[in-house]
């Protein structure tokens, strides 16, 4: 790859997304990066309030002007992260496709780095490393690092989810052929990886933080309860039919998320998270 490998960027928004934080969202992509996207397909899920649309109309102008076409994709009511992120990068016409939030913000060197990954042929799907802020970008609280080597990806992929997917970059035919994204309440990516390391597909990553991500008490719920705990236990069922993982391997799994992920108060599941789960700086 070189650096005029033109690439899309998968992108959704939906009604109770902050506008500020899109907005920022947007800047990075649009505006601050070193090497920029020609394509956009954001997909506009559900009905969105009118400080939502005069972001999405702010940066129409503003992609133009920078080369950057912004396709938008209009879902009549929401369908879910699963649903609206495959519809959007259905309508993707580059075979790079980078994914990306609408409350994160992407580093002006993400996809500069990025590109470079896939000089490796045999590269499927690439990712980086995550730093974690509250409120502000310079309040920094910790990290979320993953293996960098196709094998330790494969071999983290048994315990944890092995990819940051707001990092992640792809080739559309391997995202084709492993099935895409399917709808799972909060593990759509997980799935997608399992199902993409089952078809033999070569990943990596680069240990380059590619995205800062903002968390706090809100990131903390969506991870426990019953509901979020029995979707990990079917991935877990997933993986063990298919041979991925032992049965001791399962039941191991299965119970460490049931203690942190049904068990446990926010508040302590939020100090778990963040002493062994992730990394200080």
């Amino acid at each position: 790859m070189n650096g005029t490998t033109p690439f899309s960027i998968s992108m959704c928004v939906y009604g109770k997304d902050n506008p500020e934080w899109f907005d920022r969202a947007l800047e990075s992509v649009v505006i601050q990066q070193t090497k920029k996207p020609n394509e956009i397909i954001l997909v506009v899920d559900g009905p969105v309030p009118p400080s939502i649309e005069n972001v999405i109309t702010k940066y129409s102008e503003l992609s133009n002007k920078n080369g950057i076409s912004l396709l938008l994709v209009r879902l009549k009511e929401n369908q879910g992260q699963g649903n609206a992120r495959r519809a959007s990068i259905e309508n993707a016409t580059n075979e790079l496709i980078a994914l990306m939030d609408s409350d994160d913000v992407s580093v002006p060197e993400r996809f500069a780095k990025q590109i470079s990954l896939f000089d490796n042929p045999t590269v499927d799907c690439c990712g980086g490393q995550i730093s974690e802020f509250i409120n502000d970008e310079s309040n920094v609280v910790s990290y979320r690092y993953v293996p960098l080597l196709d094998k330790d990806i494969k071999k983290y992929a048994k315990s944890r989810c092995p990819m940051n997917q707001v990092t992640v970059m792809f080739k559309k035919s391997s995202y084709n052929k492993a099935g895409g994204y399917v709808d799972w309440f909060w593990e759509e990516d997980y799935y997608l990886w399992l199902r993409m390391i089952l078809q033999n597909m070569v990943f990596t990553n680069s240990d380059s933080v590619f995205v800062n991500v903002r968390v706090g008490k809100e990131m903390y719920k969506r991870r426990g309860g019953v509901k979020y705990y029995q979707s990990e236990k079917r991935l877990q069922k997933f993986m063990l039919r298919k041979k991925m993982i032992s049965l001791p391997r399962y039941v191991i799994n299965c119970c460490k998320r049931f203690v942190v992920e049904v068990l446990m108060p926010n508040r302590i599941r939020g100090w778990i998270f963040k002493k062994l789960a992730r990394t200080k700086r």
